[in-house]
């Protein structure tokens, strides 16, 4: 654990906060972060939490930073992603074996999860030379309109544990691009990733003498993230969380007249008509609700079965499930990790206990599973729609059966929930398919035939409606939301037209 800690340029000597470019802050008064490994419940190491004083710092820093930052062609400022990426490339495997550890997901999402940084990082050096605006008619003689886009500011990104650096990265390299400075606030529940993040970050910043573009703070969320949502200087907070915080966080916001991007809670579910192909449904749906412990904001919460395929689709499911083999994400062949911690744990036996007092049936899995380290059961449950456990998200491997008879029925069914993140429909049927991709169909963000609902490509905005937040985030051209907006008509004629044919006698 040590080795890998140092290949990822941690030390006792470096675990805080940092303005980016090398100047890490030495509080240790405030308090001290500790870093839990869930596979086996050890500390990790500790991380010294930043005060309101080192928040000043930051700010201020970035503030200096981006009055030179948003001067850069945003070429220049894409050649800078460009090398993130490559420094990305160089530490994929030590980050990945870190996010693992930390974090719990297995060592291949690790992996994964910094190859995402990477190929955001391409698609933000391409998208830095296409930050187009648009030219208009003008109404009047002579003149010329065109829109074009400036930089923000400093940007505040608040990050979850699930995806720890990815969901970073998604912001971070768009918000260089277009200008702005960023300012992290990592999960407490994995601050080492963000430590070692921030060191490679350094290492660019510095070699292309740009320091201050990406900036660490560690804190909890009532002190330094609260800092964060209130201060007028970052005039977008980017947040990644619970339905509940996130409301927290657009209340206070807004009333400063900020901007928001928020990644909220999911309640995702695949639709599995009587043409769908089973073979390919099976694995999508249990590598979407068995996936990261089912700690993604993506992962399957519902399957919505037709009456005519529900008793083959939960066989062959608890035979897909026998075949997950659990335990240390590091070790190779493991297909599940732990839950995070054991707060989680007691959600999950919640959410059971709820499940059967309603009147639902376990059909496989439901328990936590005995010795150390924070790890339960993969859970199928044959379940009603309605029910207060199912419309509420829980962050575990549970995964909820719900028949259907019509198509129409079926859709009533998936979109009969607060949230709206991720969602798909396996079908051979085109006229399904159709109507689920539909304005009549699915009202998430995410819509998808024959694939499962985790996981995102970079090159399309990720995001979701209603309880899920409406941000987008990653590619499209989420970039704008990182600008602002400016229109501007130039008269290059001799003569002033004014309005409703005024004119002054001059």
């Amino acid at each position: 654990m040590l080795d890998l800690l140092k290949k990822c340029g941690i030390s006792d000597s470096n675990l805080g906060s940092c303005v980016g470019g090398s100047d890490w802050f030495t509080t240790k008064d405030t308090g001290i972060n500790t870093s839990i490994n869930p596979s086996n419940e050890e500390v990790i190491a500790t991380v010294f939490e930043a005060n309101k004083g080192d928040y000043e710092k930051v700010v201020k820093k970035a503030q200096s930073a981006f009055t030179e930052w948003r001067k850069v062609p945003a070429p220049v400022r894409g050649n800078l992603v460009r090398e993130m990426g490559n420094a990305l490339r160089e530490e994929k495997d030590a980050l990945g074996s870190l996010v693992s550890l930390e974090m719990g997901k297995i060592k291949e999402e690790g992996t994964g999860e910094v190859q995402e940084m990477i190929d955001i990082a391409d698609f933000a050096v391409g998208q830095s030379r296409m930050l187009y605006g648009k030219t208009m008619h003008s109404e009047r003689p002579n003149h010329r309109m065109y829109e074009q886009w400036h930089p923000l500011g400093p940007i505040g990104v608040i990050t979850a544990f699930n995806f720890p650096v990815a969901v970073w990265a998604w912001n971070a390299f768009i918000a260089a691009i277009a200008g702005d400075v960023v300012i992290w606030k990592p999960s407490s529940s994995t601050p080492l990733t963000a430590v070692a993040v921030q060191h490679i970050c350094n290492a660019v910043l510095k070699r292309n003498g740009y320091p201050g573009i990406f900036n660490l703070i560690i804190g909890k969320g009532s002190t330094i993230g609260e800092l964060m949502l209130k201060d007028k200087r970052l005039p977008l907070i980017s947040f990644t969380g619970s339905t509940a915080m996130g409301r927290r966080v657009a209340k206070v916001v807004s009333q400063r007249f900020g901007k928001t991007i928020l990644e909220l809670g999911g309640n995702n579910a695949i639709i599995v008509d009587d043409t769908a192909d089973l073979d390919l449904a099976i694995p999508a749906i249990a590598f979407g609700a068995v996936g990261t412990a089912g700690q993604r904001c993506t992962s399957t919460r519902r399957v919505i079965t037709h009456t005519g395929v529900t008793d083959t689709l939960i066989q062959r499911l608890i035979n897909a499930y026998k075949q997950v083999n659990i335990g240390d994400p590091l070790q190779k062949g493991t297909l599940m990790g732990p839950l995070l911690n054991q707060g989680a744990v007691d959600a999950y036996m919640e959410a059971i206990n709820a499940i059967t007092v309603a009147g639902g049936e376990i059909v496989y899995g439901g328990k936590p599973i005995a010795g150390t380290g924070f790890y339960v059961e993969p859970t199928i449950a044959r379940v009603n729609n309605d029910w207060d456990i199912v419309q509420n998200e829980t962050f575990a491997p549970i995964l909820y059966i719900i028949e259907f008879e019509e198509l129409g029925e079926a859709l009533e069914l998936h979109n009969a929930v607060p949230q709206g993140l991720s969602s798909s429909m396996f079908t051979t049927n085109l006229q399904h398919a159709e109507m689920f991709l539909s304005t009549a169909g699915s009202d998430c963000g995410i819509a998808n035939i024959n694939i499962g609902t985790s996981g995102a490509e970079i090159g399309g905005a990720f995001g979701g409606e209603k309880e899920t937040g409406g941000g987008r985030e990653s590619g499209s051209d989420s970039w704008k939301q990182y600008m602002r907006r400016q229109t501007n008509t130039i008269n290059w004629s001799d003569d002033l037209p004014l309005a409703q044919g005024i004119t002054f006698d001059i």
